[in-house]
C-alpha cells in the first residue's frame, strides 16, 4: 500500500505524528499532501457541499430526480498536475472516500450532463451525440489581475487591502443587479483563494439558461471592453445612462473613486498616471489644457495629501463647464470612473456551459487559503489577507484535540463561522425553494394524469 493511500487518523506532517499542542501557531505554513489529507479527512463539509448540487434531488420526494447528481462533472487537479475530468458521484459517500483516497489540490465543478460522464464513451459509441450539458449554475469570476492597469500597489495575483476594494465594488454591483434586475434570489460568493471572486447563481431558472442567454447575461454587465492596445476601454454611448449603469454610478462607483480609489491609488500622484487618465478625455484640447493646469499644481502649494483630489476636481469643472458640453464629453466623466472602477468579468466563464469552476472550501495551493463564501452583504469586511490558511486550521485541530469519528470537527475550528453562513444563508433557502418547486412540479403531473384518466 502506497504512502498516498493510507488513512491519516492522527495529523501526521513530514511522515512524524505532530504531539497536541496549545499552540495553534505550532503547524509550519505551507500547502501539502500530508496538510490536504487531514483537511479532507476532518474538515471539507462534504454534506453540506453535496445537498447544495443535488437541489433537492436527493430521494427524499416522489417528484425527484434520482439520477440527477450523478451526472453531474467533478474534475481533479492531483499532485504534480495529474488532472482528472468527468468524475461522477452518486451519494456524498462516494464523493467523500473519492476525495478522500485522491487528495485532489483542486476540485472543479462542471455542468450536469445528459447522461453519466464517467460513462460518456459508451454512449459515444452508439453514434447519438447524447453527451451535451443540460443544467449549469450561471457563474461569474473575477480576477483582480485584469485590473493591474488601475491598481498601483500590487500587480498579478497580489493583493492587499488598497486594491481589494475593488473586488468588493464587483460583489455590490453584480450581487444587486443579479437581484433587482434579473430576480436571482440563491447566489453563492465566494472567494477564489489568491486573487478573485467566483459567483455561483443558483435559481434553478438561471441552471437551465443556454449559451446563448447565458451570453445575453454576460453583454448586460459588459461595459470594459478593453483590449491590451486600445487606450479608451470604456464608451457609454446614448443621451442618457442605461438605468442599471446610472444606478451604479451614483449608489456605488462615484463615491468610490472619489473618496477611497483616488486616494488609495494616487491616480493622479505623477505624471505618467495623470497621463493615463488624460488620455481616456477623446478632446486633445481639453486634455492638453487640463495638463497645463496640472503642471501648474505642481508648483502651487496644493499638499500631497490631496493633489490627487485637486486634480480630480478640476478635471470634473472643466469637463463639465459650459463650454465643454460636446456630445463626446458629455459622458467622459462617467467614463474614467468606469473604466477605472467597474466590474472586469472573464466573458467566456459565463457563457458556457460546459466551463468548470473551482468549487468552494478548496484550498488553494499557492496562498494555503480556503475558498470561503463572501457575505455580499458585509463584503466590506471581507479582507483576503486574513482568510483561514490550512496550516492555521491544522494549528487549530491540534489544539483542541479532534475526535476520529466525529463528522463535524470542523465547528471546533475557526472553518464554523464559514460552513455556518453558507448553509444557513445559502443553502438552506435554496432548499427550500428547490423542494416547493419539485412538490409544484409533482403535483401539476398528478393532476395532468387525472385529467387524462376523466377522459
Amino acid at each position: 500500500m502506497g504512502r498516498d493511500d493510507e488513512p491519516v487518523d492522527s495529523m501526521e506532517i513530514d511522515g512524524q505524528q505532530q504531539l497536541k499542542v496549545e499552540d495553534p501557531a505550532a503547524v509550519p505554513e505551507g500547502f501539502n499532501a500530508d496538510y490536504l489529507r487531514v483537511y479532507y479527512g476532518k474538515l471539507f463539509p462534504y454534506g453540506d457541499f453535496f445537498k447544495w448540487l443535488c437541489y433537492g434531488n436527493d430521494g427524499k420526494h416522489p417528484g425527484c430526480d434520482q439520477s440527477y447528481v450523478g451526472c453531474r462533472e467533478f474534475s481533479f487537479t492531483l499532485e504534480n498536475d495529474i488532472y482528472l475530468r468527468f468524475q461522477s458521484f452518486d451519494s456524498a459517500a462516494e464523493l467523500e472516500s473519492s476525495i478522500k483516497e485522491k487528495c485532489p489540490f483542486k476540485i472543479d465543478i462542471g455542468p450536469v450532463y445528459s447522461v453519466d460522464p464517467a460513462k460518456r464513451h459508451a454512449y459515444a459509441q452508439s453514434g447519438n451525440n447524447v453527451f451535451v450539458p443540460v443544467e449549469r449554475e450561471l457563474i461569474f469570476d473575477i480576477d483582480i489581475s485584469d485590473y493591474d492597469d488601475v491598481r498601483y500597489c500590487c500587480s498579478g495575483a497580489d493583493v492587499c487591502s488598497d486594491c481589494w476594494p475593488l473586488m468588493t465594488i464587483a460583489i455590490k454591483i453584480l450581487d444587486t443587479s443579479l437581484r433587482d434586475d434579473f430576480g436571482f434570489n440563491h447566489i453563492l460568493w465566494v472567494y477564489s483563494g489568491r486573487r478573485g471572486v467566483h459567483c455561483w447563481v443558483c435559481d434553478s431558472k438561471a441552471r437551465k439558461l443556454s449559451n446563448e442567454q447565458r451570453a445575453a447575461v454576460a453583454d448586460y454587465f459588459r461595459v470594459y471592453k478593453g483590449g491590451e492596445n486600445t487606450l479608451k476601454k470604456v464608451s457609454l454611448a446614448g443621451p442618457v445612462l442605461h438605468p442599471f449603469l446610472a444606478r451604479s454610478y451614483t449608489d456605488v462607483l462615484e463615491s468610490f473613486f472619489e473618496d477611497k480609489l483616488l486616494l488609495s491609488q494616487q491616480l493622479c500622484a505623477s505624471e505618467e498616471r495623470c497621463q493615463k487618465m488624460l488620455d481616456l478625455i477623446p478632446d486633445e484640447n481639453v486634455a492638453s489644457e487640463l495638463h497645463d493646469k496640472w503642471q501648474g499644481n505642481r508648483r502651487s502649494s496644493i499638499s500631497k495629501e490631496d493633489v490627487n483630489a485637486a486634480r480630480w476636481k478640476q478635471l470634473k469643472t472643466t469637463l463639465q463647464s459650459g463650454k465643454h458640453k460636446v456630445q463626446g464629453l458629455r459622458r467622459c466623466v462617467e467614463e474614467i470612473v468606469f473604466s477605472y472602477t467597474y466590474p472586469r468579468l472573464d466573458m467566456e466563464v459565463s457563457k458556457h456551459m460546459n466551463h468548470l469552476l473551482k468549487a468552494p472550501f478548496c484550498i488553494h495551493p499557492k496562498t494555503g487559503r480556503v475558498c470561503v463564501p463572501i457575505d455580499p452583504n458585509n463584503c466590506d469586511d471581507f479582507d483576503p489577507t486574513a482568510v483561514l490558511t490550512l496550516s492555521q486550521l491544522l494549528g487549530e485541530l491540534n489544539a483542541v484535540g479532534f475526535q476520529t469519528d466525529s463528522e463535524n470537527n470542523w465547528e471546533r475550528t475557526s472553518l464554523e463561522k464559514s460552513i455556518w453562513f453558507f448553509r444557513t444563508s445559502f443553502l438552506q433557502p435554496l432548499l427550500k425553494a428547490c423542494k416547493e418547486e419539485l412538490e409544484s412540479a409533482y403535483n401539476a403531473k398528478l393532476q395532468q394524469s387525472k385529467n387524462s384518466l376523466n377522459w
